[in-house]
């Protein structure tokens, strides 16, 4: 449920003209088709009925129903609906000038609270274009707030992720080893290229393989990559937000390895012979 406050509420219905039944000058087929856009969900499905099941009405229960950062991507959407029309003559920003700044600072506000803490981190390491679709069909998934269907994907993701951090680092590994064989590999190689600084650290990264074996298990077994029953909400949510947080951490060690790499080498072109 999208959280917002009373006042919160009355100036999104007021911005939206929505007393009226009305969503701004949307008729229903463009309405559904401009949430469609905005956030990847039907606005006519039967989650969102309502009393009269006006087009106010469906966006009062998509409200109910939807998180916040979904939500606030379709608000956002709204603002940039209306200083489209205002750009075009259409609507006097006069009117309603104060409800537009007040709902965009709403829909900032919602964006921020996404269910996955670094969701941003799930993205290419390499410039390939399936694995920026795979990346992006994530990411809509969370979006939409349905974390459990795409657990098969982050574990393709997370496989190709690390596959292609060992391809970079020179570390060998067989075309048939599992996720957790090859994580163990690349953080052996962190630990004994001394990339890692304190022995908690060590101890964290240790455990975390036995987590991402325990995810192969998940992948085969209760994720959509077979005809399974499906992982609980909760438990998916936990799985992805502990996947992208060790990610997070990869890529910030990558990137200070990186820097590390490139002083040596200034160092080394700078010497006098």
């Amino acid at each position: 449920m999208a959280d917002l406050n009373y006042s919160e509420r009355d100036y999104i219905e007021k911005f939206l003209g929505m007393k009226s039944g009305y969503v701004i000058d949307f008729s229903d087929r463009t309405f559904q088709e401009f949430v469609g856009e905005s956030t990847g969900l039907d606005i006519n499905d039967k989650k969102y009925h309502f009393s009269s099941n006006s087009k106010a009405n469906r966006l009062r229960q998509f409200i109910k129903v939807e998180s916040n950062y979904t939500f606030g991507k379709l608000l956002f959407a709204f603002c940039e609906y209306w200083i489209s029309k205002v750009h075009i003559g259409e609507i006097d920003p006069r009117d309603d000038e104060k409800l537009y700044k007040e709902c965009l600072r709403i829909a900032e506000r919602l964006k921020q609270e996404n269910i996955v803490d670094n969701i941003d981190s799930i993205k290419p390491n390499v410039d390939d274009r399936d694995f920026k679709l795979l990346a992006k069909s994530i990411k809509e998934s969370i979006e939409k707030n349905e974390p459990e269907v795409a657990l098969d994907r982050l574990h393709t993701f997370t496989f190709r992720y690390l596959r292609e951090l060992c391809v970079k680092h020179q570390i060998s590994f067989e075309k048939s080893e599992s996720l957790n064989g090859i994580f163990g590999k690349y953080i052996k190689f962190l630990i004994e290229n001394e990339y890692i600084e304190s022995k908690m650290s060590e101890k964290i990264l240790k455990y975390s393989i036995n987590i991402i074996e325990s995810f192969n298990d998940i992948r085969n077994n209760k994720s959509f990559a077979h005809d399974n029953p499906v992982l609980n909400y909760q438990e998916s949510l936990l799985i992805f937000n502990n996947v992208s947080n060790t990610i997070k951490f990869i890529d910030s060690l990558e990137l200070r390895i990186q820097k590390t790499k490139e002083i040596e080498q200034t160092e080394w072109n700078d010497l006098p012979f």
